[in-house]
């Protein structure tokens, strides 16, 4: 399982220029539904391997990237394809649904 823990330093590179499908998790540790759904993340980048790339951007320290998204609740999962967004969810989801929209 291979997820990344996105930041302003490297998101140019691991999201921007990235050939294959990205899912961001926005979360906090302080947030109850994100832990939640952090473990159904963990399963999603196990299923999918190297299809695509997972990552990670905790709110509270990655402030300019939570407001590059406009996120305003958390957890808020984004699909970016070819550098743009395709699908965000807001709240916990179910793996199929995700899995789903990276395929």
């Amino acid at each position: 399982m291979n997820i990344l823990e996105i930041t302003d330093d490297n998101f140019e590179k691991e999201v921007s220029q990235a050939i294959k499908p990205v899912l961001i998790d926005f979360w906090a540790s302080w947030c109850g539904p994100c832990k939640m759904m952090s473990p159904i993340v963990d399963e999603i980048a196990s299923e999918i391997g190297e299809k695509a790339i997972i990552g990670k951007v905790n709110v509270d320290e990655q402030e300019n990237l939570a407001s590059k998204f406009h996120i305003m609740s958390i957890p808020t999962l984004v699909i970016i394809k070819n550098g743009q967004v395709v699908k965000s969810f807001v709240g916990v989801q179910d793996k199929k649904t995700i899995l789903n929209e990276l395929n």
